[in-house]
């Protein structure tokens, strides 16, 4: 054919400017795009020939060859695919977005073909990413049942060259004449990086190959270079591709420790697939070990992403929920395009959808793990507190978060902690809600007073230590039917109907006969507390501090306040044991001896929770007097 010039059939400025400053961030990004449409090209050979022998009669070895030449200063990536002729260059690469991969995808589709190839490359698009490096790109191609070849070649100043050419062999060579601020991508070692960081797992293999092999070139360097042209510079083995009867034993935990560093064994190796809807495949990890990486919030953290075996960025945090953080892993999506960007993928149907089966096949995981109770302590002490945070924050996964959930108890033994079920089995006669009581420590947490009537009536109280409990308390709300009650917070009362029915008749009896003492006790402590009253939760002690039913919890006032926000103080309420001997002697007091014995009463109160007094010097001086007397 004659030499033909064309002009693009689309308006070239505005696809370029796309291609350069939307479609892509880094530069590098351009030969995993080409690699991607060589891989794709022979993918569709080996689909074609399935029904066709006569396409592979060469009997060929699928390859990708890159080569370069620093002395032109060219690059150039070659497969032995499927090849063009004359109207599939001009249709493929003379109209700018024009996708080969997409037409054939569909073709096929009409003809009701099914087990279509995983095809990667959007050839339109793709190709033309050439461009950020290259000033001029040439391709020529010969297809696969024919005998002509063809080159292509523009510099995209205006159009493109048509023309017939000579090629050994089946397939497609893309040469790019590098711009002379892109000379990086003619060494070795930055070529082979981009290999093995985007397409390490394209499933034939691809090799180097330098052009401009110096003539006195010395034997032991020659004998050095032919070795490393006959590596391949990619591993090929998508191991989430394989299924996991396939997969020899220590495969999963050495590509676990490729992947995250870690030195370790994974804890459990996650691999699944996702049909339906969307198909991907994933190969998700639990560690063994939390880090402190874990609570940092500028910490990158996420899953890596693939589109057909080609990677696309690692941290994607929106394949996961922030309370799954811990998991590490990889997700291949057979849906995504290739260029598809972070801030593309945020707002992504595909990738919220894979989200969901991500985190319903990483709970049902730990949902089996479960049922090995050593086992799932092992995962809880290290990421118990992070899963937590998926009540407060994941809202169609509440219930079967709250499944997984443990905590101490204060019947329980120390160090060990129950399921919420557990401990709904476990409740005593006539008791309606589950009791938790917050506290930093889980020592102070079993030996506070406002636990004494729970243990008096039989009932088991949750013990709230983890930092993220507090915060989780406004999400909580309820299990199995039953609310969670803070038994440190409002009016709470234990025991049957009848019990309750009676305590509260004693008690109004003994408020009434107190009322002259509680009014003495607030005028006393002034602006310390909101109010004195005689208490329902006490069995041993003399009093105890409360909060009212809708006070803020002291984590959000702290926080308000680290906001620069205007909080008032959140002031308690005293409960005083009518029936405990001191509050009976305090009663009886009057003038200074009644003040000091109050001060005392307070300061006692406020150290058996574990918080500190408001005037430490006072309480010693009058710890000493009374301790003298």
């Amino acid at each position: 054919m004659e030499t033909k010039t064309n002009q693009f059939k689309a308006e070239i400025a505005e696809m370029l400017d796309l291609v350069v400053n939307s479609l892509y961030s880094k530069k590098e990004i351009f030969l995993r795009e080409l690699i991607s449409n060589a891989s794709d090209a022979i993918d569709r050979a080996k689909f074609l020939a399935l029904t066709d022998k006569t396409l592979i009669s060469d009997n060929p070895e699928w390859k990708i060859e890159i080569a370069v030449d620093k002395a032109a200063g060219t690059l150039m990536i070659s497969d032995n695919g499927t090849g063009m002729d004359a109207a599939d260059l001009e249709q493929n690469l003379g109209t700018i977005a024009s996708s080969g991969t997409k037409a054939f995808r569909k073709a096929l589709k009409e003809k009701g073909g099914e087990n279509l190839p995983e095809l990667i490359g959007q050839f339109g698009v793709g190709f033309y990413a050439a461009f950020m490096v290259a000033d001029r790109v040439r391709v020529v191609s010969k297809k696969r049942g024919s005998d002509a070849a063809f080159q292509w070649e523009s510099d995209m100043t205006g159009g493109y060259t048509l023309a017939d050419s000579v090629r050994d062999g089946y397939g497609t060579s893309v040469m790019l004449h590098l711009r002379a601020d892109q000379s990086e991508y003619l060494d070795r070692w930055r070529i082979s990086e981009l290999v093995k960081k985007y397409s390490d797992f394209i499933s034939c293999p691809i090799t180097f190959r330098q052009i401009d092999v110096p003539a006195d070139e010395k034997e032991e360097d020659k004998k050095r270079r032919e070795e490393q042209e006959a590596k391949p510079l990619n591993t090929m083995v998508a191991l989430w591709k394989r299924s996991k009867k396939d997969v020899k034993e220590g495969e999963y935990a050495e590509f676990y420790k490729h992947l995250t560093h870690d030195w370790e064994d994974p804890f459990e190796a996650i691999p699944f697939s996702g049909e339906g809807q969307v198909e991907f495949k994933a190969l998700l990890f639990i560690p063994k070990k939390a880090t402190m990486e874990l609570y940092m919030p500028q910490q990158k953290r996420g899953l890596s992403l693939y589109v057909r075996n080609v990677f696309i960025g690692d941290d994607i945090e929106m394949l996961l929920p922030g309370y799954l953080r811990f998991v590490r892993g990889v997700v291949d999506s057979s849906d995504l395009p290739l260029n598809v960007s972070r801030e593309m993928l945020q707002d992504d149907a595909i990738i919220a959808k894979i989200k969901s089966a991500v985190t319903s096949k990483i709970l049902s995981t730990l949902e089996t793990l479960k049922k090995d109770s050593d086992r799932y302590n092992e995962f809880w002490n290290s990421f118990g507190t992070v899963l937590k945070e998926g009540v407060h924050t994941d809202y169609a996964n509440a219930d079967r978060i709250k499944k997984l959930l443990k905590w101490p108890t204060a019947r329980g033994d120390a160090g060990k902690s129950i399921f919420l079920e557990d401990y709904v089995k476990d409740m005593a006669n006539g008791q309606a809600d589950i009791y938790y009581h917050l506290a930093e420590r889980e020592d102070d947490a079993r030996k506070a007073p406002q636990l004494e009537a729970a243990r008096k009536h039989g009932c088991d109280v949750l013990l709230f230590c983890d930092p993220v409990d507090e915060y989780l308390t406004e999400s909580l709300r309820e299990f199995d039917g039953k609310k969670f009650v803070d038994v440190a917070r409002g009016d709470v009362s234990f025991g049957t109907d009848a019990e309750r029915d009676a305590e509260k008749k004693a008690n109004e009896k003994a408020a009434e006969e107190l009322k002259g003492f509680l009014e003495s006790v607030k005028k006393e402590l002034g602006e310390s507390v909101s109010d004195v009253r005689v208490s329902t939760r006490l069995a041993d002690s003399p009093c105890c501090l409360v909060a009212k039913e809708n006070a803020l919890p002291p984590s959000m006032v702290r926080m308000m306040r680290a906001m620069k926000n205007d909080v008032p103080e959140e002031k308690r309420i005293l409960e005083v044991n009518a029936q405990h001997p001191l509050v009976k002697k305090i009663a009886a007091l009057e003038g200074a001896e009644f003040a000091d014995s109050v001060a005392l009463l307070y300061d006692a109160a406020l150290i058996a929770e574990g918080s500190p007094v408001a005037d430490g010097a006072r309480f010693t001086k009058l710890l000493a007097q009374l301790m003298m007397k």
